[in-house]
């Protein structure tokens, strides 16, 4: 069984950064994607952004493009994403995902072919 586990989240005024840290335990395929998505209250959920491990390769929404970084820690274990120059429009449940057997496809990269992910962790953006 694969456990997820985010950390980081929080308020910040706009303009600000924040670092959200997805740490991982449990069995991975030597192929596989790790990812973070977020849903708002009333919104659908959104992919952010995407690792892949096959060739460490990254990905992310056009709307975080230049503003957010995905990082593997193979140390630590964690994959993690720097967020800067944060907007109010960034308010929300911040989730990481686990897949095996793919890499950043569409799919992945949008949110909806996580096989496993954490319980989330809010991040405010606010005055």
């Amino acid at each position: 069984q694969l456990q997820l586990v985010e950390s980081g989240g929080g308020l910040v005024q706009p303009g600000g950064s924040l670092k959200l840290s997805c740490s991982v335990s449990g069995f991975m395929m030597d192929y596989y994607a790790i990812g973070w998505f977020r849903q708002a209250p009333g919104k659908e959920r959104e992919g952010v952004s995407c690792y892949s491990s096959r060739d460490g390769t990254t990905s992310y929404v056009d709307s975080v493009k230049g503003r957010f970084t995905i990082s593997r820690d193979n140390a630590k274990n964690t994959v993690d994403l720097q967020m800067n120059n944060l907007k109010p429009e960034d308010t929300a449940v911040y989730h990481c995902g686990y897949v095996g057997a793919y890499g950043c496809e569409e799919i992945v990269l949008r949110g909806q072919a996580y096989d496993y992910w954490g319980k989330g962790t809010q991040v405010t953006v606010s005055t």
